[in-house]
Formats: structure tokens, C-alpha cells, sequence
């Protein structure tokens, strides 16, 4: 966007903006969401911002009246595949709070000078300061959300000392954190208790409201509650619950969706967490639920072909399920390839077995989903299936946990290509699925995946899941594609990812029909071997 483009979106208080970029006013020292509900300063005083660390580095500080901290982040750092965004994602991730700088930039492949020079540049602030920016961010959540102490508050925000942390929500919001505690709505914080029984950091129980842009579309409950592995996950069509392994100890956490509340709440309820890892688990649950999206924006590209359009109408504000571990995400996918869901939550039940034990169990969630090291020593054998499939895993697996497979969240697509491909039973669909997945990829299409292939012949047929009939499907009469219409869904990049996701929402939702096994063989032997559109 242009300057002019944001002016008109402050001008015209537009919350789809929120948290993509921050208003900055000279005369008055702040800086705003682009929906403040302040007056809309003169343009000669505004300053734009990509970031809110941007902003603070330049000397403003935080709107006391529309709290510009207290939104859902930017997509970009999903759809941007450079640098910039990768870094961003490993720094949602806690990675600076975990292995410094340095480490930010040996993961990937800068001197720390060098990648300090790109987020400058990029982003108009390094990496202290965008990972600063978070901290105070998490810092504010906490405050008005819990009752937690403020010590606690400090180090779970990821700060080294107290007197940091008071320096910094003093530079950042001009106020003490008692005074920004009391901004809470009355009645509206929830008590957080923290439990010093465990060394050598405290966990933490407590709960928070996640914001997110709307609309939103419930599906992804559904989408993770029918591949739920049980002991380790459990869901329903409108809560998800899972326990956790982070960097530092065991997780537990759970949220719920209420449609029929005011402002629709998503909340985070979180069972144990070690406050050292918060931050992590945080990002990694907006990650998972895709609460970064723009949904308008994704919606009204989707909606702008014919053969989408109808699904878009029914179900407004779909999302991406991401992942809270890549490397559980790719062991998942290699089992779940040519299979049925069905058939790959059974097998993923029998893997389980060879977890450890939860350190904090509750509600029938007492397992972690085993580690790349215990799938490599004792999986294989808890594992059935072709004799090569089992192998890959292990293969995948050994190599995960002997260091010589690392990827994750600061991957691009054509990194995760790279290290992917080379393993034995990998292949671009696998490849496909985790980008979507992992690195949040919004352009992946998996042409030859057989749900996506039956998504599109629900879709026109009129299917109800679709919504519509074979002209607003945008078929001819005799079923066949306009000429200006391609199978692989071109017309609505950078989103198909997102089309991915309806068409395979329209196939889980259609009626089955009858496959002989041959019919079946021809769906799915294609799925490893032929390049998906990606």
C-alpha cells in the first residue's frame, strides 16, 4: 500500500488494517492502529510504520486510547518468503529470547550484522528491537488479562530482569504496568495463578482472549478435531485441546470458539506452560488457528472465481491450520499420505504408544506425541503398513533427531524443497502440505491430491457443501472449464492454499460415491509422484 491507500484506510477507521501497519503522529508523539477512533491527524504529520518496534525506535510511543499492541499481527510474515519475514516468524517463535541474536541469524544464514542491515531496511528496526516490540506486547496481554504477578509477568514476556521490563512499558506506553493493569475493563481479567512447585521456572495456569480479524470461519476445529490423536488431542466442532512439548518443559492448553457470544470470543485456556516458554506457545497457537489472516482480503480473491465463489458464500473466513511442532507435522504427513484420514489417526494412535508421559495431565490428555528419537528407535515397530512407507518415517525420523534434517518456521518453500526431497518417500505433495502447514505457504495448490480433485467435482456438481449448481461453479454445459479458467486455480494466487482448504472441505462434506478399488488406486497412486502446482 502507498501512503495515500493507508491515509484512506485511517481516514475511513478500517480494522482490516489493523496490525498491518502503524499511524505515527508527529505533533502528538504516538502512534496508533489505523481503526483509532481518535481524531484523523493532518497528512503532513503522519508517518507510517510496518511495525510497532519501527515506531518506537523513531520515538513514539503507544496510543493510550485505541492500544495498537492489543491487535492480531500482519499476514505478511506468512505471505513474504524473504528474509524479512522469515526472520519475523522465528522471532514470534522466541527464538531471540532463547539464542540471542546470533542465533537468529545462524538459523538463517546471515552474520547478525548482515541480518540486522536487512530488518532495518525492511522493517525500520532490527532484531532487538522487533523482539523488544513483542515482549512488550505479550507484556500488555498479560497485564490486563491475568492477575498474575508482576515478576511473573516480566519473565514470562520474555524479559532477562524486572527493571527491564518496567523501562520498557514505560517507554513504550507511558505508563507503569499497575497503571496499564488498571486500563483493564472491570470484571474483564481473568485470574491467573502461578505454581512454583516446579524448577527451575514457574508454570503458569490462566486465560486469555485471542484477537483475530473476522470473519472466521469455525472449520478449522473440525479440520483438527477428526485427526485428534487421542491421550494427546481432543476437539469438537468448536474446541481444540492438546498437551505440548516447548523448549523448555510440557504445555497443556485448550481453546474454545462461542459464536453466539458478544464478539465471538476465541479463548486460550492454558493448563500448565512453563513461563519461559509463553511467548512460544502463544505464536504457536495463533500459528495453528491462522489468526493472522485477512480473511476479507483472501475471501474476496477466492470469491472472484466462479467455481469458489459458492463455497466462499457458505463458509466467509476460512483458515489455514498450522502446526505447533514441524517436526511432529512431518511425520503426521508422511503417515498420512495415500491414506485416509481415518486409516492415518489410527496408525498415528498406534505411534503414540512410544511417547512419554505428560508431566501435566488433566481431561484425558496425558501423552506427548513421541519424539523424532523415539519414533526412530521404537516406532518401526508400532507402525503397519508397506515395509517402504515404515522405513521413510524412520528415516525421516533418525535424521530429525541426529540433527542432520532441521527446518521449521524461518523455512521458505524452496528451503523445505531442499531438505525435503532428497529423504526416501518424500515427495512434492508431502513437501506441499508441510509448507502449507509449517511456514504458513498461502500459495501451495495440491493438484493431485484425491480430496482436492473430488472437492472440485463436489463443487460442480452444485454439491449443497458448495452451496450452488454447475453454472456458478463456473462449468459449461457439458461440465467442461470456460477457456479463462485453469485446473490449477492460478486466477486467485497469492490464496490457493486457501482454495485448497475449500475444496477440501467440499469433499469431506459431499456425499461418497461408490470407487471400485481400481477407481481408488487411480486417485491416489499420483499423489507422491506428480509435481503438485505449488
Amino acid at each position: 500500500m502507498d501512503f495515500w491507500q493507508r491515509y484512506r484506510a485511517i481516514d475511513a477507521r478500517d480494522t482490516r488494517f489493523d496490525g498491518q501497519f502503524y499511524t505515527a503522529v508527529r505533533t502528538t508523539g504516538i502512534y496508533c492502529r489505523p481503526s483509532c477512533p481518535a481524531r484523523t491527524p493532518k497528512a503532513e504529520n503522519v508517518t507510517f510504520y510496518e511495525t510497532s518496534a519501527a515506531a518506537h525506535d523513531a520515538g513514539y510511543r503507544a496510543c493510550k486510547r485505541c492500544l495498537p499492541e492489543a491487535v492480531p499481527g500482519t499476514p505478511a510474515w506468512n505471505i513474504r518468503s524473504d528474509i524479512a519475514g522469515r526472520a519475523m516468524r522465528l522471532i514470534n517463535d522466541g527464538v531471540i529470547n532463547r539464542d540471542g541474536v546470533e542465533g537468529l541469524a545462524s538459523r538463517l544464514g546471515y552474520s547478525s550484522r548482515q541480518l540486522n542491515r536487512i530488518l532495518t531496511h525492511e522493517l525500520g528496526a532490527g532484531p532487538l528491537s522487533l523482539a523488544r516490540a513483542g515482549r512488550a506486547q505479550t507484556a500488555r496481554t498479560l497485564l490486563v488479562s491475568t492477575q498474575m504477578k508482576l515478576a511473573d509477568v516480566a519473565f514470562a514476556a520474555g524479559f532477562s530482569s524486572v527493571r527491564q521490563f518496567n523501562e520498557t512499558i514505560g517507554e513504550v506506553f507511558a505508563m507503569t504496568p499497575t497503571a496499564l493493569r488498571g486500563t483493564a475493563v472491570r470484571g474483564s481479567a481473568v485470574r491467573g495463578t502461578a505454581s512454583h512447585h516446579r524448577a527451575p521456572a514457574a508454570t503458569t495456569a490462566l486465560t486469555l482472549n485471542l484477537p483475530y480479524r473476522q470473519p472466521f470461519d469455525p472449520g478449522v476445529f473440525d479440520f483438527l478435531a477428526v485427526r485428534a490423536i487421542p491421550g494427546i488431542e481432543a476437539g469438537t466442532a468448536s474446541s481444540y485441546a492438546r498437551t505440548l512439548r516447548l523448549p523448555h518443559a510440557d504445555a497443556r492448553f485448550g481453546i474454545t470458539y462461542d459464536a453466539g457470544a458478544p464478539g465471538r470470543p476465541l479463548v486460550l485456556t492454558i493448563g500448565a506452560v512453563d513461563l519461559r516458554d509463553l511467548p512460544s506457545l502463544l505464536s504457536r497457537v495463533r500459528r495453528l488457528l491462522d489468526l493472522d489472516a485477512d480473511p476479507v482480503a483472501i475471501d474476496g480473491a477466492l470469491a472472484a472465481d466462479p467455481r469458489l465463489a459458492p463455497a466462499v458464500k457458505a463458509f466467509p473466513g476460512m483458515r489455514m491450520p498450522g502446526a505447533v511442532d514441524p517436526q511432529e507435522l512431518l511425520i503426521r504427513a508422511m503417515i498420512g499420505q495415500q491414506i485416509t484420514v481415518a486409516a492415518a489417526r489410527t496408525a498415528l494412535t498406534q505411534l503414540s504408544a512410544c511417547g512419554s508421559e505428560s508431566l501435566v495431565p488433566a481431561d484425558g490428555l496425558h501423552r506427548l506425541f513421541p519424539t523424532a528419537a523415539e519414533i526412530a528407535d521404537q516406532g518401526f515397530g508400532l507402525l503397519r503398513g508397506p515395509r517402504r512407507r515404515i522405513d521413510s518415517v524412520r528415516a525421516a525420523a533418525g535424521a530429525m533427531a541426529a540433527g542432520d534434517l532441521d527446518f521449521g518456521y524461518g523455512d521458505d518453500l524452496a528451503g523445505l524443497q531442499s531438505k525435503l526431497l532428497p529423504l526416501p518417500g518424500m515427495g512434492p505433495w508431502t513437501v506441499g502440505y508441510v509448507a502449507m502447514r509449517v511456514i504458513g505457504a498461502p500459495d501451495v495448490f495440491l493438484a493431485n491430491d484425491a480430496a482436492v480433485r473430488n472437492g472440485i467435482l463436489a463443487l460442480r456438481a452444485g454439491d449443497p457443501a458448495g452451496a450452488g449448481s454447475r453454472e456458478s461453479a463456473g462449468c459449461l454445459e457439458d461440465g467442461r472449464l470456460p477457456g479463462k479458467l485453469t485446473p490449477d486455480f492460478t486466477e486467485v494466487s497469492p490464496w490457493r492454499s486457501y482454495a485448497t482448504m475449500h475444496l477440501w472441505r467440499a469433499a469431506a462434506i459431499s456425499p461418497k460415491p461408490r470407487q471400485t478399488r481400481q477407481t481408488q488406486q487411480t486417485q491416489q497412486a499420483p499423489v507422491l509422484s506428480a509435481v503438485p502446482q505449488i
